[in-house]
């Protein structure tokens, strides 16, 4: 075997811009999602949810709904399992609380599930739920973050069959304080900002909703097809608190239409299955927007605190971070979104003196979960801002002052192993980082310095602004993720490629496809990808924490090589070479001038000599969770008479390592960015005194679409990660994290106010505007 094709860099499938594999059956419509399937007998499945922020319930009569025509099954918590666990679909113990049962007998929010049916039609489902008589004891609710955490607050998990909740009787569902310093707190500093930011609740908007069908197959097992981002993770909470054995559950991920963290939850699939197991018939619950909204899961909203010192020099030496993460109702994610804030933005810049204090909170709100960015975006809004802030404070240009300060290949944190995700995380040191060339080519295609000299010349009421910021996050979860795969040759040299990595539309399919078609010297065409089917698939954790590409491509990327080794043995053979000798390209197996076909290599070894399957299976953990890099620059016009702030123009650098596809680690960079802006300006969940959304449809909840898109650009920057496949680091959710700080700067830049709390509406920025002294 080729000794070098492990670590090849003239590549001639990866990072090369190959069509997505799914790209025609998505254009033409046949590509197959959740509810693409008839199903005879499927019953429709509705929810009963809370219309009270915080209530106990008394007595639950379902007899007149129980009797309504078509109706097979009315179920409560009555009729299940007392089965606590959380919804959160993470590797196994899960940290976040399991304070969570299927259907509850306490309300903890304006949307909890009560109750659920299944009947014949929708219309008798409706009308069953109507008929459900709740008699609710009203208890008080409590929907400030601060408050919560108060003596004598509502206690909103009081029951004593929960577990993991570190501080219950002051609702703090997760905590964590960190640590380390080499001098006194400020004492070397020049300059001391004391800053408090906060960032709003904000929906993931799939275009596709949340919807499960359940179902026995002929022999009598329960089979969940569904709209999930973590497939074994949804089998395994699934039958845990519905009690059945995980051998008699299969779990089949089709095409998702988007999930960008809100269908990594085990939401529909237990109350669906739970359904299914009732009526012995296939039941299918689709969420309306509504339902979407308000009761699959959010962005958590936070508060934070930063005081930071700094050297006139420009070396910082003092980094002390608060966070107070709004969890909602259920504690879902609770320390890991919360950890996140602080482990993939600490690190970024170099502090003496680091510090951190995390608390997640429950309110009676709805539940915060998963979203792309995963508490990164609120903790770097926060720290480019202050950046931009103690620059100016010491007189620096802001870029410099960045350039100054973030870490260096080479160099390690104290965070990376105080700081993983639920637990200690790992020592490790930066091996790639292409920080530099990102401000450089950042900074030259968006002429930032010809713009900054154009608007010192500015007048009239509409000013420009100009605004940077500089991101890093992570790839997977070093020593807790963990995927795998498998790869088996058929009779024509082409190749099954099965694995459990969840494609929600990114195109993994297509990159995991290519990593394993560069190992065996073939085309992408050649490669038939079946992913996400428990009984089908090897294990994988599922897409989460931007480790595709790094966990699955790595387990991919040892399948094939696995693979590759026994083609090489019977090439060998048949060539009459030594293994050493032959080498794999265009479908051949090549040795000095002679060749064969691949598909003549796989006839040897199905029919002729040594008979045997060729094929490859591995999997992939990592002890490394490289950070890809990315700088921003944002121009905006801000008009001073009526607060509108229009974003005129954005570019964003990314070190993502090795693009196995560019094509598409441009989209995913493009979409992140957008998805950022639109939080940044117009993006944000709204609540009636009572508790209850008062936005949830896409009437009254604006979030861009190309239409309000601004002109914006991506611009990849190339490194090489030894740890990743080919070179390759995580792409898909850094872009969020950059468009908050940058536009806040940008403002400032414009007309000289700061914003602390997002979306930067036309009203908060004339509301700053008349304040300004």
């Amino acid at each position: 075997m080729n000794p070098d094709v492990s670590d090849k860099r003239d590549f001639t499938v990866v990072n090369h811009r190959v069509e997505k594999i799914d790209a025609i059956a998505l254009a033409c419509g046949t590509a197959q999602f959740t509810d693409d399937i008839d199903i005879r007998g499927l019953l429709v499945g509705r929810v009963l949810y809370s219309p009270h922020a915080h209530a106990r319930i008394r007595k639950i009569d379902t007899r007149e709904a129980k009797k309504v025509p078509g109706v097979l099954a009315v179920l409560t918590h009555e009729d299940l399992p007392r089965v606590r666990h959380t919804t959160a679909g993470q590797g196994h113990p899960e940290p976040s609380p399991y304070d969570t049962l299927v259907l509850s007998e306490k309300a903890r929010y304006v949307g909890d599930r009560i109750a659920a049916v299944a009947a014949e039609t929708a219309e008798a489902a409706e009308e069953a739920l109507s008929k459900i008589k709740v008699d609710y004891e009203i208890l008080p609710p409590v929907f400030d973050t601060m408050e919560a955490m108060k003596e004598g607050a509502p206690v909103i998990h009081d029951e004593d069959d929960s577990k993991n909740i570190p501080d219950a009787g002051h609702n703090i569902c997760a905590k964590f304080d960190f640590e380390v310093k080499e001098s006194e707190w400020f004492s070397e500093a020049d300059v001391v900002i004391d800053q408090w930011y906060k960032t709003q609740w904000a929906q993931h908007c799939a275009l596709e909703p949340h919807v499960a069908i359940t179902y026995f197959d002929g022999e009598g097992r329960l089979v969940i097809r569904t709209s999930t981002q973590v497939p074994f993770h949804c089998r395994r909470i699934t039958a845990k608190v519905l009690r059945i054995p995980v051998k008699s559950i299969r779990v089949i991920k089709p095409r998702i239409g988007g999930g960008f963290g809100s269908k990594q939850e085990v939401l529909l699939e237990p109350v669906c299955a739970a359904l299914t197991l009732a009526t012995r018939r296939p039941v299918k619950i689709e969420l309306t927007r509504k339902e979407t909204f308000v009761s699959s899961r959010t962005r958590h909203p936070f508060v934070l605190r930063l005081k930071t010192g700094v050297k006139k020099d420009g070396a910082i030496t003092d980094a002390h971070m608060e966070v107070y993460c709004d969890n909602g109702a259920y504690g879902a994610h609770s320390l890991t979104v919360m950890m996140c804030s602080g482990s993939h933005t600490l690190p970024m810049y170099q502090a003496k003196n680091s510090r951190f204090i995390g608390r997640s909170v429950y309110t009676n709100l709805p539940v915060g979960g998963a979203y792309r960015g995963f508490g990164a975006t609120q903790g770097f809004f926060a720290w480019e801002s202050q950046m931009d802030m103690m620059a100016e404070r010491i007189g620096m240009d802001p870029i410099e002052f960045r350039r100054k300060n973030y870490i260096r290949s080479g160099e390690g944190s104290p965070v990376f192993k105080a700081m993983g995700e639920g637990r200690e995380g790992i020592e490790q040191k930066i091996a790639s980082c292409g920080m530099d060339e990102c401000i450089d080519q950042g900074m030259a295609a968006f002429g930032w310095h010809e713009r900054k000299e154009r608007n010192r010349q500015q007048s009239g009421p509409v000013r420009r602004g100009l605004g940077c910021a500089c991101l890093m996050q992570g790839s997977g979860i070093p020593e807790v993720d963990m995927a795998a795969a498998s790869i088996k040759m058929n009779e024509d040299g082409s190749f099954n490629l099965h694995m459990g990595a969840t494609d929600l539309g990114t195109g993994s399919d297509t990159v995991l496809a290519q990593i394993a078609a560069e190992v065996l010297g073939i085309t992408v065409k050649d490669i038939i990808v079946l992913s996400s089917d428990t009984d089908l698939t090897p294990f994988d954790v599922g897409a989460y924490a931007s480790s595709t590409t790094f966990i699955s491509g790595n387990a991919v990327k040892k399948a094939a090589l696995h693979a590759r080794e026994q083609i090489v043995k019977v090439a060998a053979k048949i060539l009459d070479a030594k293994p050493s000798e032959v080498d794999l390209m265009d479908g051949k197996a090549v040795a000095g001038g002679r060749s064969c076909l691949l598909s003549e290599v796989a006839h040897t070894a199905f029919y002729y000599h040594d008979q045997h399957q060729i094929m490859g299976v591995a999997s992939h953990y990592a002890q490394s969770s490289p950070p890809p890099f990315a700088a921003h620059f944002a121009e905006v016009s801000v008009d001073t008479e009526t607060g509108q702030v229009v974003v005129l123009d954005y570019v964003s650098t990314v070190d993502c390592g090795t693009a196995i596809n560019p094509t598409l680690a441009e989209g995913q960079n493009d979409g992140a960015v957008l998805n950022g802006l639109s939080y940044a300006l117009c993006e944000e969940m709204a609540f009636s005194p009572s508790g209850a959304m008062t936005n949830a449809s896409f009437r009254d909840y604006k979030i861009f679409s190309t239409a309000d898109a601004p002109p914006f650009k991506t611009i990849l920057i190339p490194t090489y990660e030894a740890d990743g496949p080919f070179g390759a680091k995580s792409v898909s959710e850094i872009g969020i994290n950059g468009p908050q700080p940058a536009i806040a700067n940008a403002i400032y830049d414009a007309v000289g106010v700061r914003l602390f709390a997002p979306p930067f509406t036309p009203e908060k920025v004339l509301k700053a505007l008349k304040a300004k002294p």
